[in-house]
């Protein structure tokens, strides 16, 4: 039994595992948990001043604890510090999360999301193919789906009409996954997040503008009058869902052995997504922040801005098919553990 145990730990301790965005919400949430687990992780991620640098560093100070860690900072376009880090750390699976995020900003600065999103993004597939990774799994977006009307929202559902910069670039980046993975037979993942939210979240997402109004007394802007719905999945089940997938390797048997799955049949390639499989009315989701921090709030109803969808909605049955896993966090739970986190942090 204990040779079982050493060996269990020996091979975990080999999987090398590399990161792109470890400073972000969801690559710190992920690297975490996967040093808590033993694995080897290499961070990369450039920092960049998008959103509150200090909570980005935050992130980092905790990451850096951990003698399994390790860390390059820099840009996804810069090839040649991106080739050196891959060839030097030879890791076993790169899960590549860095991207330029927010719907709004993409359409006054698209060019940013161009040269992030996907020249970046080609750039981790080029250097994944040559140093012969596993696996590599991709973040993507449900933004995808665009103004599809059917819900919920399937893998193996069109996604011609993206109506923001942002969800365009997320859909090249998977087109041009899905081709490089036909040439060369490359194992990819892609995966297609729904609202992710929780603690050491993004200062740009709505419920974390929406908590640092309230504290401060300020009105909020509510789009759609509220009239939204989302698909609101709690971190720590991206997490799960994640972790569970890395040794998920997609391969190319031509026969289908689960339904509805989005395996290419000409390509080591699946994408899923990963949603809490819940339609949350917003005007529900502010209600509760409202109860959780004990304050009236200030409401400034507004019309449906540039980019916006009117309702988001996962079907994940396939991720649970593949792993055994479905996110299960209830909203209500997940916002608890949000204010907790945020008073804690801001004092």
């Amino acid at each position: 039994y204990s040779f079982r145990c050493y060996i269990k730990e020996y091979y975990k301790m080999k999987t090398k595992i590399l990161i792109t965005g470890s400073s972000g919400f969801i690559g710190f949430s992920l690297s975490k948990k996967l040093l808590e687990d033993g694995k080897k992780v290499h961070g990369y991620d450039s920092m960049n001043n998008y959103y509150d640098v200090k909570l980005k560093k935050a992130r980092y100070n905790i990451l850096k604890k951990y003698k399994n860690f390790s860390f390059t900072k820099g840009n996804l376009e810069n090839e040649r510090l991106l080739e050196k880090t891959f060839k030097k750390f030879k890791p076993k699976i790169i899960i590549h999360l860095a991207a330029q995020a927010g719907v709004r900003y993409s359409i006054k600065n698209p060019e940013i999301y161009l040269n992030s999103n996907i020249i970046g993004t080609f750039n981790v597939i080029k250097f994944a193919n040559k140093i012969k990774v596993k696996h590599l799994i991709i973040g993507s977006s449900s933004s995808v789906y665009g103004s599809n009307k059917k819900i919920p929202f399937q893998e193996i559902d069109r996604t011609d009409h993206q109506i923001s910069f942002y969800a365009a670039t997320k859909k090249s980046t998977e087109n041009l996954a899905h081709s490089y993975s036909s040439l060369w037979k490359l194992p990819i993942t892609v995966l297609r997040f729904f609202t992710v939210y929780g603690p050491y979240g993004r200062p740009d997402m709505a419920y974390f503008k929406f908590t640092k109004s309230i504290l401060a007394g300020k009105k909020i802007n509510i789009y759609n009058n509220g009239k939204m719905y989302r698909d609101y999945t709690y971190i720590d089940d991206i997490v799960k869902g994640i972790s569970k997938l890395l040794n998920k390797i997609p391969s190319l048997s031509k026969k289908k052995k689960i339904k509805n799955d989005s395996l290419s049949s000409v390509a080591p390639f699946r994408v899923l997504n990963i949603g809490n499989t819940k339609k949350i009315f917003l005007l529900n989701f502010i209600n509760c922040l409202e109860k959780e921090l004990g304050k009236k709030i200030k409401r400034n109803l507004m019309p449906m801005q540039k980019g916006d969808v009117y309702s988001t909605l996962s079907d994940s049955s396939l991720l649970k098919r593949i792993t055994g896993y479905n996110p299960k966090t209830n909203y209500k739970t997940g916002i608890k553990k949000f204010i907790n986190w945020y008073l804690s942090y801001y004092k």
